[in-house]
C-alpha cells in the first residue's frame, strides 16, 4: 500500500479528544507557585511609583516582582531586529521590557508580577499593588504618526516610524503615462486577535543541584525559546530543556517570545521552586495582535482591463514594541502585493508605525492576506470602473503557465503553476456565470441582495533565513520500530500523521511501526519550529532526506541477506523481497536485527541504524488558489447568509487530502471571522 496521498485520520486525535493531552496547565508539580500579572490600564503613561508593600505581606505570596527587581539582571524580550536586514531599508526596533520601566506604552503591558501558593492568592495580591500613573498623549492613528512627526513614543528611537520597506521594479513612470485611466482606492485591514484555543502559558522548574532548568511552554518554537533563555538566564543550552508537548493552536502568535516566558523561568531559578503562569482570555486579547494595515493604491490600466503598473503605500500599525515576528508582516506584504498578476511595474512603500497599542506580528499568513485583500479590491475597482466582469479582468492579467519561473517587480520568484487552470476550475465549480446573472437580477425592492466575490491569491511557504533549514534523526531498533525525531513543533497541523506516512512509504513499513518525537529540546537539540507553513515544506523534506540515507543502508543489508543486487530489492508493508519474487520475502524486522549483527552485514557496512540529516529549502515555493463566495445580504437587517463557497488550490503534492482540506476549512473560518465579525478597535 502507498500511504502518501491517502486520507489517513490524524494519529494524534484519539489521545487529544479523550483528554490525554498534556498542555501547560496540566503541569502540576509539588510546591508549585502560581503567577499573576498586573497589567497597564492605560495606553501611555509615566509610572511615578509602584507600591507593593501590601501585596508582599498578602497571604501565600512568595515574591512580588517589578522592573526595579530585575534591573541589570534580565535583558529585554528578543525582538525581530536583524532578522529581515536583507529586506528592509530602515528599522528602529524598540525592545519590550519584561516589566514596564518608568512608563507604560499600551493597555495590557506587564507592570508587576506576583508569585503565590495559589492562583487565587496571586490575583488577590495584585489588587493590593498601587501604581501612580501620569497620563501621556497616546499615538493611535498610524497615518498621522507617519506623516506628521511628533514626540516619539520611545525617545531612543527618535521616530515613530519603526520600519520602512521599499520595493520597485519595471518602468512605473512609463506605465502611468501610457495608461488610459488611473484607478485608486484606500483599504483598511483591521487588527485581529489570533485567540488560539489554548491561551499562552509557561511553567518552569529549576533544579539547583543539577543546574537544570525545565520549561513547559505553549510555543511554536521550543528550540528558539531554549536558545534565548540560555542567553538571558546565563545557562548553557544543554542545561535548559523546553517542552511544548501539546499546543492548542498558535496561528503565529506563539511564534514570538513574550515577557512571561522570561519571567517565569527566572522566578523558578530565583525561588528554587516550580512556577506556573497561564493567562486568561482577556489577557490574551490585549497582549498580541495581527494585521492592522492601511493601504493607498493606484493602478495604471488600459480601457480593456490590462494592468500596466501599480503604486502602493502601506501604513502598518506595529504597536508599542517589536516582538520576533513584528517585522514579518510588513516585509512579506510588500513582496506579495503583486499576487498572481503579470504586473509589469510596481512600486511599494511600507511604513511600519510605532503606536500605543499591543505589539503586532505574524498571524495566519503574515502579510499575505493583507496584501491579497488590497490587490483583489483594486482589481475589483478596475472592473467596476471599466464596466467589466471581475473574472474577465483577473483572467486577462493572470500570469500564464509558460511564464514560469516568474520574477515579480517586488523581487519574488514564483517557481511554477497553472493559474488559469485553477481559476477556471473554481469558476466552473461555483457556477459563476449563473450566480452573476442572479446577482444582477436581484434588484427587486423586497428581494435580498446577492453578491458574488472572487479572490485569486499566491502563498509562499518555508520561512526566512536560518529557518529555511531544519534537521531530523531516524533511529531504527533491532525489532524494526522506526523512531523519527524532528525540529518542527506542531500545534494542530497533523505533523505526526504526515511524517508517519512519509516514513511508511520510504522504508516500506506500516504506520504502526513508526513513532515521532518533537517539541522537546532534550530529545532533539535543533529545530526551527512550526510557522510560515514550513512544517511539511521544510520539516517534511528534512525527514524525507534522512530517510533516503536510511533506505540506502537497509537496501544494502537486505540485498546481502537475499543474495541479490540492491537494485532488485523492494520494501513494502513491513516485508522486504526481490522484485521478481515478491511472494518470497523476509520481515523488515529481520533486516533491522541484522544491522546490529556484524556477522550478518555486508563488507564495509557499519553496524547500527541511526541516521541524521539536514535540509535547506533553496527558495520559498509559491502555491496558488482561487476562492469564490456567493452571499445573500438582507436589505432590512444586513444579515449575511453564505449560499455557496468554492476554494480551489494548486498546492503541489498533497500528502494527506483530509488534513489539507482541514487546513483550508480552518483558514476559511478565520477569514470569515475577519470579514464579518472580528476586529480590535482603538
Amino acid at each position: 500500500m502507498t500511504y502518501l496521498g491517502q486520507s489517513l485520520k490524524r494519529a494524534e486525535d484519539p489521545r487529544l479528544i479523550t483528554g490525554q493531552g498534556s498542555f501547560v496547565d496540566d503541569i502540576n508539580l509539588p510546591g508549585m507557585l502560581h503567577v499573576a500579572v498586573l497589567r497597564s490600564i492605560h495606553a501611555h503613561a509615566l509610572i511615578n511609583s509602584v507600591d507593593t508593600a501590601a501585596a508582599r505581606s498578602s497571604p501565600g505570596v512568595a515574591l512580588v516582582l517589578t522592573s526595579k527587581d530585575i534591573a541589570g539582571v534580565l535583558r529585554d524580550v528578543p525582538s525581530g531586529d536583524g532578522i529581515y536586514d536583507d529586506k528592509v531599508e530602515h528599522i528602529e526596533a524598540p525592545q519590550h521590557p519584561v516589566l514596564a520601566r518608568n512608563k507604560v506604552c499600551y493597555v495590557g503591558q506587564p507592570v508587576a508580577m506576583v508569585a503565590a501558593e495559589t492562583s487565587y492568592q496571586a490575583r488577590d495580591a495584585l489588587e493590593l499593588i498601587q501604581v501612580d500613573y501620569e497620563m501621556l498623549p497616546a499615538v493611535v492613528d498610524t497615518i498621522n504618526a507617519a506623516n506628521e512627526p511628533g514626540i516619539p513614543i520611545h525617545e531612543e528611537t527618535g521616530t515613530n516610524v519603526g520600519i520602512r520597506v521599499r520595493h520597485s521594479g519595471g518602468d512605473l513612470d512609463s506605465a502611468f503615462a501610457q495608461a488610459d485611466r488611473i484607478v485608486s482606492g484606500s483599504y483598511h485591514v483591521q487588527r485581529l486577535a489570533p485567540s488560539p484555543m489554548e491561551n499562552r502559558g509557561v511553567a518552569a522548574d529549576f533544579q539547583a543541584q543539577e543546574g537544570m532548568l525545565t520549561v513547559w511552554d505553549s510555543t511554536q518554537r521550543p528550540h528558539g525559546v531554549r536558545n534565548y533563555l540560555s542567553q538571558i538566564l546565563d545557562l548553557p543550552e544543554n542545561q535548559v530543556r523546553v517542552l511544548a508537548s501539546d499546543v492548542g493552536g498558535g496561528f503565529g502568535e506563539k511564534g514570538c517570545m513574550f515577557p512571561e516566558e522570561i519571567a517565569v523561568p527566572y522566578l523558578s531559578k530565583t525561588l528554587g521552586r516550580p512556577v506556573k503562569w497561564v493567562e486568561d482570555r482577556q489577557e490574551n486579547m490585549v497582549s498580541f495582535h495581527g494585521r492592522g494595515h492601511t493601504a493607498e493604491m493606484e493602478a495604471a490600466v488600459t480601457n480593456d482591463g490590462v494592468i500596466l503598473g501599480v503604486r502602493v503605500r502601506i501604513y502598518v500599525d506595529l504597536g508599542a514594541y517589536f516582538y520576533l515576528s513584528t517585522p514579518a508582516a510588513p516585509t512579506l506584504a510588500s513582496e506579495r502585493l503583486v499576487g498572481p498578476y503579470k504586473t509589469p511595474a510596481m512600486s511599494v512603500d511600507v511604513l511600519g508605525v510605532i503606536t500605543n497599542k499591543a505589539p503586532t506580528g505574524a498571524y495566519r499568513g503574515a502579510g499575505g492576506p493583507e496584501a491579497a485583500f488590497c490587490m483583489e479590491r483594486t482589481v475589483d475597482l478596475v472592473a467596476q470602473e471599466l464596466g467589466m466582469d471581475p473574472a474577465d479582468v483577473r483572467r486577462k492579467n493572470l500570469i500564464g503557465p509558460d511564464a514560469f519561473p516568474y520574477h515579480t517587480p517586488t523581487g519574488v520568484t514564483y517557481d511554477s503553476g497553472d493559474y488559469e487552470k485553477v481559476f477556471d476550475r473554481a469558476l466552473e465549480l461555483a457556477e459563476y456565470p449563473a450566480w452573476r446573472e442572479r446577482s444582477n437580477q436581484a434588484n427587486q425592492p423586497n428581494a435580498p441582495l446577492i453578491g458574488v466575490g472572487l479572490a485569486a491569491v499566491t502563498k509562499g511557504s518555508g520561512a526566512h533565513g536560518a529557518r529555511r533549514t531544519d534537521h531530523a534523526r531516524v533511529v531504527i531498533s533491532q525489532a524494526g520500530l522506526v523512531s523519527v525525531y524532528s525540529g518542527v513543533s506542531p500545534h494542530g497541523q497533523g505533523t505526526e500523521t504526515t511524517f508517519t506516512q512519509i516514513v511508511s512509504d520510504e522504508l516500506g513499513v506500516t504506520p504502526a511501526d513508526v513513532e515521532t518525537f518533537h517539541s522537546d529540546t532534550l530529545l532533539f537539540p535543533t529545530g526551527g519550529g512550526t510557522g510560515a507553513s514550513r512544517g511539511i515544506t521544510v520539516g517534511g523534506s528534512t525527514v524525507y532526506t534522512v530517510l533516503q540515507v536510511a533506505r540506502e543502508k537497509l537496501v544494502r543489508i537486505a540485498a546481502h541477506l537475499l543474495e541479490c543486487p540492491p537494485a532488485d530489492v523492494a520494501m513494502r508493508e513491513g516485508r522486504i523481497f526481490r522484485k521478481a519474487t515478491p511472494s518470497s520475502s523476509i520481515p523488515f524486522s529481520q533486516v533491522a536485527a541484522a544491522a546490529y549483527n556484524e556477522e550478518l552485514l555486508p563488507p564495509d557496512v557499519e553496524p547500527g541504524l541511526e541516521f541524521n540529516a539536514a535540509y535547506t529549502l533553496p527558495d520559498n515555493p509559491y502555491a496558488f488558489g482561487t476562492h469564490v463566495a456567493v452571499v445573500e445580504v438582507g436589505r432590512d437587517n444586513g444579515a449575511v447568509k453564505i449560499l455557496k463557497y468554492v476554494a480551489v488550490h494548486d498546492a503541489g503534492r498533497i500528502l494527506n487530502p483530509l488534513l489539507a482540506e482541514g487546513q483550508v476549512h480552518g483558514a476559511f473560518a478565520q477569514g470569515l471571522g475577519q470579514a464579518l465579525m472580528e476586529g480590535m478597535e482603538f
